[in-house]
C-alpha cells in the first residue's frame, strides 16, 4: 500500500526512480547532491516506493519535541556535530548486531557548498565492512537513483575521487550550493 502511494506521489510530481543496485541487507547510502530540505522528502518517497527502508543521520537540532518522535520512528539518528563523538564506532557496532540495516548519509554535511565532504560515511562502511550505495537526486532530470555501489578499499583518496566522480553530472536543486 505504502509503495503504491509513494510511487503515485512521485509520478504525479513528475519524478522517476532508477535503481540497479542490489537490496543489500546492510549498507551505507551516500546521498548527494544535498542542497534543499526537499531532498529528504524526495529520498524518503523514492526509497519507500521501491519497498526499502533506511535510517538516516540528521543534525541533532531537528530532534525536538514533537518532531523527534516522528524522526525516530522513521529511523532518524541524531548527530551532535559540535562534539567529538564515536558515532563511527556506534554505527559499526549497530551494523554488526543487525541482520538488516541501511543508513542514509549526506556527505556534504550541509545544504551549502562544501567541497570538503565529510568522510564519516566512508569510515562507517569500512569499519562495518558493508557496501556504500551511491544515491542521487537530480532535479534537472527529475530522477532519483541508486545505480552504483562500492565496497570501501581502505584507500580513501582513491575511493572518494571515484565517489565524487559519480556525482559530477548530477544537478542539485540549488546548483550553486553543490561543490565537489
Amino acid at each position: 500500500m505504502k509503495k503504491r502511494l509513494f510511487r503515485a506521489i512521485l509520478r504525479a510530481a513528475g519524478w522517476r526512480v532508477e535503481v540497479s543496485t542490489p537490496d543489500y541487507p546492510r549498507c551505507v547510502i551516500c546521498v548527494a547532491p544535498h542542497t534543499s530540505n526537499w531532498d529528504f522528502i524526495l529520498g524518503e518517497l523514492a526509497y519507500g516506493a521501491i519497498g526499502r527502508r533506511a535510517g538516516f543521520l540528521m543534525k541533532k537540532a531537528w530532534f525536538f519535541f514533537p518532531l523527534n518522535l516522528l524522526l525516530r520512528a522513521m529511523g532518524g539518528v541524531p548527530v551532535e556535530r559540535s562534539a567529538a563523538s564515536s558515532l563511527t564506532d556506534v554505527l559499526a557496532e549497530r551494523f554488526a548486531s543487525s541482520p538488516r540495516l541501511a543508513i542514509a548519509v549526506t556527505p556534504e554535511g550541509t545544504r551549502k557548498a562544501n567541497p570538503d565532504w565529510k568522510r564519516g560515511f566512508y569510515y562507517i562502511a569500512l569499519k562495518a565492512q558493508v557496501p556504500i550505495v551511491l544515491a542521487y537526486i537530480d532535479y534537472k532530470e527529475k530522477c532519483i537513483g541508486m545505480t552504483r555501489s562500492l565496497f570501501p578499499s581502505g584507500d580513501i583518496e582513491k575511493d572518494m575521487a571515484e565517489i565524487k566522480d559519480y556525482y559530477r553530472h548530477r544537478h542539485a536543486r540549488y546548483p550553486r550550493n553543490f561543490a565537489l
